[in-house]
């Protein structure tokens, strides 16, 4: 039974209460987050004025935004994104896609559960850039092997993800489908796939910030262009700002792809 709260004058000798029903519920606020970026960059290009922060290992925000505007203007900038954005979307591409089959496989059949589960329990803990040098054995120090580090690195995730989703899904909603007789594919195509959903799609921005992290990773190993190459050759030649732009690149790239999965999610979630 719900209790609605109310306005109506305290009885004689009583005193209101005010209603607290609210507390903890999240509401917008758009400019909290600029004003809390606009603040941290503020105080850090005063530290870097003022000579607090040393201008030879932490550069100011502009000495970057400048850094970030002769890489782009000299052709820089969009050569080593082009690359790294390739290998981060087909590697991705690759091990989703093999994960989801194998995860809603895992989540539907229980006879899959119980061959992969163990696999996967074994699998998973492993480092995946402790495989890279691995997969430069097996694939050679080109594409290959940076692409096979991504899919591997997101496919344990995803595979994790979308079993734990379709778990996820009510059972009543399950038998009652069952009770009026809907076939079995369509109860996982009406019933089953969109109730997990959203849990698929939260394990798509793990797999995403995975995918940037490995790519890094393959990149400073071997590569000569990508986002991770042009990091390792500026550490190494003590150019800070350059570094810190390709790092800034990578926190642009992450909230773009944190931005492209939110308006997916809105768009197959409307139901919701």
């Amino acid at each position: 039974m719900s209790v609605t709260p109310s306005r109506s004058p305290p009885p004689t000798g009583g005193r209101a209460v005010p209603f607290r029903g609210g507390g903890f519920q999240a509401a917008p606020r758009r400019l909290v987050p600029w004003i809390v970026l606009v603040a941290i960059f503020a105080a850090w290009e005063l530290a870097s004025s003022q000579g607090w922060l040393p201008g030879q290992f932490m550069p100011a925000p502009s000495a970057i935004a400048m850094a970030l505007r002769e890489l782009f203007d000299n052709g820089t900038l969009g050569r080593h994104v082009g690359w790294s954005l390739s290998r981060i979307g087909l590697g991705w591409l690759l091990g989703t896609t093999a994960g989801l089959a194998v995860g809603l496989a895992m989540g539907i059949f229980s006879v899959a559960r119980a061959a992969g589960l163990p696999v996967v329990s074994a699998l998973f803990p492993i480092p995946k850039i402790a495989l890279l040098p691995l997969f430069i054995l097996w694939f050679g120090i080109g594409e290959p092997s940076k692409v096979a580090t991504i899919a591997f690195g997101v496919f344990f995730p995803t595979v994790i993800a979308a079993y734990a989703a379709c778990d996820s899904v009510p059972r009543g909603l399950i038998r009652m489908g069952q009770s009026f007789g809907l076939p079995a594919r369509h109860i996982v195509w009406k019933i089953l796939i969109p109730g997990a959903m959203p849990g698929i799609l939260s394990g798509f921005r793990i797999t995403a910030s995975i995918a940037l992290i490995l790519v890094v990773a393959a990149e400073m190993i071997g590569a000569q262009y990508g986002i991770g190459a042009f990091i390792l050759s500026a550490g190494n030649l003590m150019l800070m700002d350059q570094l810190l732009a390709g790092v800034t690149l990578l926190s642009v790239l992450g909230l773009a792809v944190g931005i492209v999965l939110g308006f997916i999610e809105r768009s197959v979630l409307e139901w919701r």
